[in-house]
């Protein structure tokens, strides 16, 4: 499992999936649909261990690549 994910992505994942969670505990404002924030837990997961599913089955990286020497 190589990492995909960069830096910049991991930290807009990481700003959305609390921003996600924080709908889903707080219920502000009250919709009825705040059970779906807990999706936010999926970008979180995933920033934090810099791999992404996704990515994967598109071919898609956005972590700088290493160079060897």
């Amino acid at each position: 499992m190589n990492k995909n994910i960069g830096g910049v992505d991991r930290t807009l994942r990481i700003v959305v999936g609390l921003l996600l969670l924080a709908f889903a505990a707080t219920g502000v404002p009250a919709t009825g649909y705040n059970w779906i924030g807990w999706i936010g837990v999926v970008p979180l997961l995933t920033a934090f261990i810099g791999w992404c599913p996704a990515y994967t089955l598109v071919g898609l990286s956005t972590c700088p690549t290493q160079h060897k020497a």
